[in-house]
């Protein structure tokens, strides 16, 4: 993980701990030994000492400094819920572990918090809102959060590259987030593999997951599609060139959206001269004399500038969001799946910025 992006995590997590009101200190020795710990929890049968077992743990971990790889601290842990310290060395823990992890394993999980309901499986705490969908809850969609009228107008830079699925997605929504907050969008559109390239990242991270991690994004993106109500459809050629479509989305804005749904909704290979021919036309453009603008030395020239401003904003991916304001420190917000966190600060929300 490149130091932009770890900086981020850990701001990341400090924001939701805000957020949902929770206490969390990130311990100095993470990551500690767990084994014994989640040998302990998979030997309770009882499915409520289990629970707060869990909890209590994640509570010395996370909020207390504990050190539960201490066998010390898990038994006195145990003793409070009233669970036996020695199950964590009972065959039943072992078996029950390995017996747990090829569970997950075969639902797919690639990582943890991993929450399976029948044969779905989600991603990470901040995927919440599709469980609870998914076990006949009405979870909020993001948007649909109460206003209240900000105290002053925001800028927010959009960081994007067309080869972004996710930057997509968040093109769908930006403008009508920025319009109910009175806040204006600046498009910012950015060379992605030149930013990963800076930072150590390889050009197209999708190649190098796992296949489940893989398969999981892709559905993780159509659940996204589906929430926003937008189409989707993972182009079949793949990775994409956008090199020209940044410059022309430079040269005329409008063209941003157009760009992103021909690439994302209709499968058109936007980097082909031909397609791109078809979609100036389509705006009102004479596509040789636009083509032949984006050659241009100053329009090569602002991509670049764009580009060098999120790494110094410190952008590790698109999309990337900067919430400016008058009087207060930028916010970086990183991920299609933070706009509701976007909505927060452009409400008054002001999250911990390490």
């Amino acid at each position: 993980m490149s130091p932009p992006r770890a900086r981020y995590n850990l701001l990341d997590l400090q924001r939701w701990a805000d957020r949902w009101g929770v206490p969390l200190t990130f311990p100095a020795a993470h990551p500690r030994r767990t084994v014994e710990a989640m040998r302990l929890l998979t030997a309770v049968d009882h499915q409520p000492k289990r629970v707060e077992l869990s909890r209590a743990l994640f509570r010395a971990y996370w909020a207390d400094g504990l050190d539960v790889s201490d066998r010390a601290v898990l038994a006195e842990l145990a003793r409070r819920v009233g669970v036996d310290p020695d199950l964590m060395d009972s065959q039943t823990a072992r078996d029950g572990l390995f017996a747990s992890t090829a569970e997950a394993a075969q639902l797919g999980a690639f990582g943890v918090p991993a929450l399976a309901v029948g044969d779905r499986l989600w991603w990470g705490q901040d995927r919440l809102h599709f469980v609870e969908a998914a076990l006949g809850g009405q979870p909020p969609r993001p948007g649909d959060r109460p206003i209240d009228p900000p105290a002053e107008p925001a800028e927010i830079d959009l960081f994007f590259d067309f080869s972004s699925p996710f930057a997509y997605l968040a093109a769908t929504q930006i403008e009508r987030i920025a319009a109910a907050h009175r806040a204006r969008v600046c498009w910012r559109p950015i060379l992605l593999g030149a930013l990963f390239r800076e930072l150590g990242t390889p050009d197209v991270p999708l190649f190098t997951m796992s296949q489940a991690k893989q398969r999981y994004m892709l559905r993780d993106l159509n659940d996204w599609a589906a929430l926003w109500r937008v189409p989707f459809r993972f182009p079949s050629h793949f990775p994409i060139r956008t090199v020209v479509p940044l410059r022309l989305a430079l040269l005329d804005p409008a063209l941003i959206l157009p760009l992103f749904h021909a690439c994302w909704a209709e499968d058109r290979a936007i980097d082909d001269p031909a397609v791109l021919a078809e979609l100036l036309r389509a705006a009102g453009h004479d596509p040789e004399d636009m083509l032949r603008r984006a050659e241009d030395p100053a329009i090569k020239a602002a991509l670049r500038h764009n580009t060098e401003a999120a790494r110094e904003a410190g952008c590790c991916g698109v999309p990337s969001m900067v919430v400016r304001r008058p009087h207060s420190p930028p916010v970086l917000l990183w991920g299609q799946d933070r706009l509701g966190m976007l909505e927060d600060v452009l409400a008054g929300w002001q999250p911990p910025r390490g």
